[in-house]
């Protein structure tokens, strides 16, 4: 039986986007702003320096910097889910350490890239972080981008740990999800990762979801949230077709965070470009921008009307 406080860690968590200034670096300020931007949208918390936030992309500094300045901003307010996966453990440990420091809630991350690891590999690197902090641990699983696709044998042998808590589960298939659900027990958390598939993921077993187009719509997935929890699955068929809608012109730019950066430029929260090899949206894109940021409005307000009545 776990001795963490479970309950705070389900529900909507934005996969926080990273913020830097005109230069290409970090930008504390920028970085506030974006965290600041979420506290009254109904999320319980954000997921800092993973896929959206870049985390990989980034020196274990500007790692650094970025989570003191999400703490500082709305650390008192909203639940704090750290990456701290990097390539080496030596830097993995020390991000863990850095969170702990910080006052987050909770550490998380994937395996090692580029190496394929065997299981004994992936297993002794994020057991070192997990044995660095009094943090609890949560699992990312996401094996399209890391190459690493983790076994239900050593899932089940991390989850028999106290300090691991849960699991992100990025893969495609909702019947792996509901496997983790299952060989872990009821008390353990599993969080949806695929954005498009966030109904599937709750209705096989998901106690929420870490997203990163969240962060351009937060109320929406919040909304989808709470018609699931009435049972009102109708509307909410209807609502993730809408927000599917959105994903797949999303992944019609360049990149996805070059887009959904600008959405929130429109709506005066600027973040910078994302960090190259990633690329931003071509001067072009402004206009079909513009018209998705107005699709994504409109239906915030028709869903949050709706659930008013």
């Amino acid at each position: 039986m776990t001795t963490y406080d479970l309950d705070k860690f389900k529900g909507v968590f934005v996969a926080m986007y990273s913020a830097y200034d005109e230069e290409g670096n970090v930008c504390t300020d920028r970085v506030k702003n974006l965290a600041k931007y979420y506290v009254n949208t109904g999320v319980e918390g954000l997921y800092v320096g993973g896929s959206s936030g870049e985390g990989v992309l980034q020196t274990v500094e500007e790692r650094k910097k970025m989570l003191e300045a999400v703490m500082e901003a709305v650390g008192d307010q909203l639940k704090i889910i750290v990456h701290v996966g990097a390539n080496s453990t030596k830097e993995s440990i020390e991000l863990a350490v850095h969170a702990e420091k910080c006052g987050a809630d909770a550490i998380s991350s994937i395996p090692a890239v580029y190496y394929r690891l065997s299981e004994d590999a992936v297993e002794n690197h994020w057991q070192q972080m997990i044995d660095s902090t009094s943090l609890p641990f949560i699992i990312y699983n996401i094996p399209q981008t890391t190459g690493f696709n983790l076994t239900q044998t050593l899932f089940k042998k991390m989850a028999a740990q106290d300090k691991v808590i849960g699991v992100k589960m990025s893969g495609e298939s909702v019947y792996e999800l509901q496997q983790f659900k299952a060989n872990a027990g009821k008390e353990f958390l599993v969080f949806n990762g695929p954005d498009e598939q966030y109904l599937g993921g709750r209705i096989m077993g998901a106690d929420g979801g870490i997203g990163g187009t969240y962060g351009v719509m937060p109320e929406l997935f919040c909304q989808l949230d709470e018609y699931f929890k009435q049972g009102e699955i109708e509307k909410a068929q209807e609502l993730q077709a809408a927000i599917n809608e959105i994903i797949t012109r999303l992944l019609s730019f360049p990149s996805l965070y070059g887009a959904t950066k600008a959405i929130l430029q429109l709506r005066g929260v600027e973040t910078g470009i994302p960090r190259s090899p990633m690329l931003p949206i071509k001067d072009t894109d402004w206009a079909e921008v513009e018209k998705l940021n107005g699709v994504i409005e409109r239906l915030v307000a028709e869903h949050t009307n709706t659930a008013k009545k």
